[in-house]
């Protein structure tokens, strides 16, 4: 690590002193609080790979690995620029037209639109080429129709990225664009979709010939397949792979309840962290050097996926001794956790990533 990353690891931990809040798992998702996201913007811990003339601070992927490791391991409400911050504005900055870059980046580094993902589709699973929502040109720019599931944040958002077909092909992978859709537009029906403790994260979203503007579109139409491969580093290589738990392990660590087996156990934990850790920076490392881990971010996040779910039946055993704030940690973690293993991939999608790019 270097002194500019130590140096944001000690901002951040200022601020998360500072705040009033209750640390959660699964943070990045569930944690959500604009204001919060809005005062790391301004204190310049978001977006900091970005350029500066939108609203970056030109640092490096190691730098943010720094960022978000401390506010996951804190379990901070981040969710509210989690999506835009990690993933639409490197977009932007990769394939997006300069008008794209100067509407939207700057807005994005301070938390000012809040992004939510419309790539899963019913029926499609975690087969993102099957999408069937269609994007057809007309006079003005573009029309949209069709189904978003599990969209986390979407009731909360300013704008969706939405993946949608503008034209059909023989390979499934082509003919897909990437557009950027306000949620304040006519046509858009966003439902609620509980989980099992009954909290709103998740939405089914409906666009019923939604006007989507000429220029926003990312990148190049039809290319949305290929755009999108990149931008999954980002999503799956990341330390919100493995550290969705991490506010469970060192509640019941700080506690005191693990008996000899359970400290063992925790041994064994902590080894396996400390790779997954390892493997995420070398991604964050990757990314610097220009290179798009595909393969190395699968299998940060299936083996994350894993970590985590492992954590949650460690601690299961010990809750019989565990306070309040102990059981609501473990039941958020029990409730995220059928998501935690589809979003971003499911286990077989990851599998055959990892196969494929070590053939």
């Amino acid at each position: 690590m270097t002194d500019t990353s130590e140096d944001l690891r000690r901002r951040v931990r200022e601020l998360v002193a500072e705040w009033d809040f209750t640390p959660r798992c699964d943070s990045w998702a569930s944690g959500y609080d604009t204001d919060f996201s809005q005062e790391l913007g301004r204190r310049g811990l978001l977006a900091v790979t970005w350029p500066k003339e939108f609203g970056g601070a030109e640092g490096t992927n190691v730098d943010r690995f720094a960022v978000s490791e401390e506010l996951l391991r804190a379990g901070a409400p981040v969710a509210a620029h989690w999506v835009g911050e990690r993933q639409i504005g490197p977009s932007l900055l990769r394939h997006g037209t300069r008008e794209l870059q100067e509407e939207f980046c700057p807005e994005l580094a301070r938390a000012k639109y809040r992004f939510a993902l419309g790539m899963s589709e019913p029926d499609a699973g975690s087969d993102l080429a099957a999408a069937r929502t269609r994007a057809v040109r007309d006079r003005e720019g573009w029309r949209v129709t069709g189904r978003k599931i599990w969209t986390s944040g979407a009731h909360r958002a300013t704008h969706l990225y939405l993946l949608a077909r503008t034209s059909s092909e023989e390979d499934k992978h082509a003919g897909l664009t990437e557009f950027i859709v306000s949620t304040d537009s006519p046509g858009i029906t966003v439902s609620p979709i509980l989980d099992l403790r009954g909290e709103h994260h998740f939405n089914e979203v409906v666009l019923e010939d939604v006007h989507v503007p000429g220029h926003w579109v990312i990148g190049e139409v039809g290319a949305g397949w290929q755009q999108v491969v990149g931008q999954l580093s980002f999503e799956r290589g990341g330390p919100e792979r493995f550290l969705s738990t991490y506010p469970l392990l060192t509640a019941v660590i700080r506690a005191g309840l693990a008996d000899h087996t359970g400290l063992r156990e925790l041994r064994a934990l902590a080894g396996r962290l400390q790779i997954l850790r390892r493997w995420a920076l070398e991604n964050a490392r990757a990314m610097d050097a220009g290179h798009t881990p595909v393969t190395q971010a699968a299998m940060s996040k299936y083996l994350g996926n894993k970590f985590e779910m492992d954590v949650i039946e460690w601690a299961r055993p010990l809750m019989p001794r565990a306070d309040r704030n102990i059981h609501a940690l473990y039941d958020q973690a029990v409730a995220t956790s059928p998501a935690s293993g589809i979003r971003g991939g499911a286990a077989q999608v990851m599998l055959s990533v990892i196969a494929k790019g070590h053939k």
